[in-house]
């Protein structure tokens, strides 16, 4: 499971998939599996803006930190993103 970065923001990894890179860009939140059952799953606009998909077990407070953490750090994601995947943003293509 490619994370996007080692560290936990709000208490959860921030992580993708390996099967999961044919969709566009998104986001998985989980704090011990790092699979897609169970986890927030955040897909990312070009603008950095999230749309949530599932909120997993994540209360609204970790979401808004974890939205915004995304929304500052989004384009260095999406480098790290575009290593596995050829697909764009949510409702876009590169």
């Amino acid at each position: 499971m490619p994370k996007y970065y080692e560290f936990k923001i709000a208490g959860y990894y921030l992580y993708f998939t390996s099967h999961c890179v044919i969709e566009c860009m998104h986001v998985h939140a989980s704090d011990r599996k790092l699979t897609e059952s169970g986890s927030a799953k955040f897909f990312v606009r070009e603008n950095g803006d999230t749309v949530l998909q599932n909120s997993g077990a994540l209360n609204e407070r970790e979401i808004r930190i974890i939205q915004g953490f995304i929304k500052q750090n989004y384009q260095e994601m999406y480098l790290k993103w575009a290593e596995y995947s050829s697909e764009g943003f949510y409702n876009n293509q590169v």
